[in-house]
């Protein structure tokens, strides 16, 4: 396994200065600081057709930009991205006529997509990612002279397109890791252009940043906080002998409310909109739940994503064909919540999903790397 190092072990100086471990100040992008000279006249590979790489691909081409879509032959998206009017080659080809190769195929397999098209990178080509695990930590290593950059739209690909579609925009990353050239970061804010980040604004970061903060609140809040919260929740309403239906709605379906409110106007919108009673209840007591020890334990998991323990652990688990992570997925979805949820979402309107899962068609197979 390749050593993984952190990002301050390995990032070399930025196009306006050197990395370091926090922004003081941020900088947003909008269309106005964008330059399209820095991608106008520039091929760009776009690797996977799943839910971001049907975005950029797609948006990219509309906004006049030549793109080639690289999938391996036998991939299930190729015909989809020829039917949306694009020209699809292998990832190795694709690579190798591009002046951009934006990777867009699941962290797990991009090493093995990245042995695949390496050859391709001419010096002076830029390599870009949407998330940083694999330069954070050192699982792909560059070629010392390409550019390095990320953009990274904040939302599912479905939401990207369909933003730059009706003339909006999706808001997004922009970082830079390696700049060999001395206009990285220019290219990068004028792909952010091309996609439609900035007409929302294109926020300026790092790939330790980036990548740190995205796998921290993953674990702690978003994806296993927050589950963990509702799953205590309803066993605690359950086991008190309340029925499963209304332990369901009072800990998971309402939970949706309440974000949409945080979402639109931050804790103090959501405070000012719920009843006064819910209101004292929650600031008397949510501390109880979510106390002191809960916050080591976050600084704890921090630590493991900092120190690179996270990421060895999460990179022999996919080595070993994720026997603990097809253990816990398989409890997680036999939980009593899953079987009283099912025909609960059933009786309201919105049941008739929309996509909402950002790797919905990522591959399964790690042999199948440039589906997503």
């Amino acid at each position: 396994m390749t050593e993984t190092k952190t990002q301050t072990e390995t990032e070399t100086d930025e196009e306006e200065g050197t990395d370091t471990d926090t922004a003081l100040d941020t900088t947003i992008y909008y269309d106005d600081d964008a330059d399209r000279e820095y991608i106008d006249d520039k091929t760009v590979a776009v690797l996977g057709y799943g839910s971001q790489g049907h975005a950029h691909a797609q948006n990219l081409a509309d906004s006049g930009i030549d793109v080639i879509v690289g999938l391996y032959e036998g991939s299930s998206s190729r015909d989809a991205a020829r039917a949306d009017g694009l020209r699809v080659e292998t990832p190795a080809t694709a690579a190798d006529e591009a002046d951009i190769v934006s990777v867009l195929v699941p962290d797990t397999v991009q090493p093995d997509v990245f042995e695949a098209i390496q050859d391709g990178l001419d010096a002076g080509n830029t390599l870009q990612f949407a998330h940083g695990f694999n330069i954070h930590y050192n699982q792909i290593q560059p070629p010392a002279d390409v550019d390095v950059t990320m953009v990274a739209p904040k939302a599912p690909g479905h939401l990207v397109r369909r933003n730059y579609e009706a003339g909006e925009g999706t808001p997004g990353l922009v970082a830079v890791y390696q700049n060999t050239t001395g206009t990285a970061r220019k290219e990068a804010v004028a792909y952010a252009h091309a996609i439609g980040c900035t007409r929302a604004g294109a926020i300026e970061t790092t790939f330790r940043e980036e990548t740190e903060t995205d796998l921290f609140g993953e674990q702690a809040v978003l994806c296993g906080g927050a589950t963990a919260l509702v799953k205590q929740g309803y066993e605690t309403l359950v086991d008190a002998g309340y029925s499963p239906e209304m332990a369901y709605f009072e800990c998971l379906n309402e939970l949706k409310l309440i974000v949409d409110l945080m979402y639109e106007g931050g804790l103090s919108e959501m405070w000012n909109s719920v009843s006064d009673t819910a209101e004292y209840g929650g600031l008397t007591r949510g501390n109880q739940v979510i106390d002191e020890s809960v916050r080591e334990e976050m600084e704890s998991i921090l630590e493991g994503v900092q120190d690179g323990t996270f990421a060895r652990e999460w990179i022999s688990e996919n080595q070993a064909n994720r026997p603990s992570y097809t253990q816990l997925k398989a409890a997680e979805e036999a939980h009593e919540i899953e079987a009283v949820g099912e025909p609960l979402r059933d009786l309201f309107a919105w049941s008739d999903n929309e996509e909402t899962n950002d790797e919905s068609d990522v591959v399964s197979e790690p042999e199948a790397a440039a589906d997503d």
